[in-house]
């Protein structure tokens, strides 16, 4: 039975992320409000968790599941190296809508789907999101949505197309921005734009000098 916990209430907060920091620790979904739109997430090393999420969303591992992080510093933990660009990325736009994608470190032991050896990281500039992930670590987040529907700007829409899937559902209110964030693939000589999402491309390009995108 999935429980809801109002977070715009002081209690309702406190509980909530609590009773949310526990799930995870068990190995269950969680939904929680973002800085772009609601996440449904889980243990980034429980394999288990990964591939329920994975069903949840009706979504094959050939979609792998990004990662989101509290801190840079458990970031770093995840990857190889930053590389050239990836430290004054952060420095610019984390927290913030920006996914950078980066080697991953290899002795890591989770399963995220077929990622080729590389991981979708962010730090979302929402404050119940970090309030969660300093306390569970890094969290498998996909958008709150099954695959192929619109991604839930609200724990409604989330609830709707979820149900019982999601064991905490953290209600942080409408998300201000229905825009994705922008990705930025680092694993190449030259950075290379993903997908345009809520950094525009003529504000990253002034950190890494040349910005390769798909036009």
């Amino acid at each position: 039975m999935s429980r809801r916990y109002d977070c715009v209430d002081k209690s309702g907060r406190a509980e909530g992320l609590a009773e949310a920091k526990a799930a995870v620790g068990r190995g269950e979904l969680v939904v929680l409000p973002t800085d772009t739109v609601y996440g449904i997430g889980c243990d980034a090393f429980v394999h288990a968790a990964v591939r329920d999420l994975l069903e949840a969303k009706g979504r094959g591992r050939d979609m792998p599941v990004p990662v989101l992080v509290g801190t840079v510093k458990a970031a770093n933990a995840l990857v190889e190296s930053l590389g050239m660009y990836g430290q004054d990325l952060m420095d610019a736009f984390w927290p913030g809508p920006l996914t950078l994608i980066l080697r991953v470190n290899r002795s890591l032991s989770w399963d995220l789907g077929d990622t080729k050896g590389t991981v979708a990281l962010r730090m979302p500039l929402h404050q119940i999101a970090l309030d969660l992930l300093k306390e569970t670590g890094p969290m498998a987040v996909s958008s709150a949505n099954r695959s192929g529907m619109p991604p839930a700007t609200t724990i409604e829409q989330a609830e709707e197309q979820l149900g019982d899937s999601v064991s905490v559902y953290l209600d942080g209110g409408p998300c201000d921005e229905n825009v994705p964030s922008t990705i930025v693939d680092l694993t190449t000589a030259v950075p290379r734009v993903l997908r345009k999402g809520a950094i525009p491309v003529d504000k990253i390009r002034p950190v890494v000098g040349y910005l390769a995108t798909e036009d």
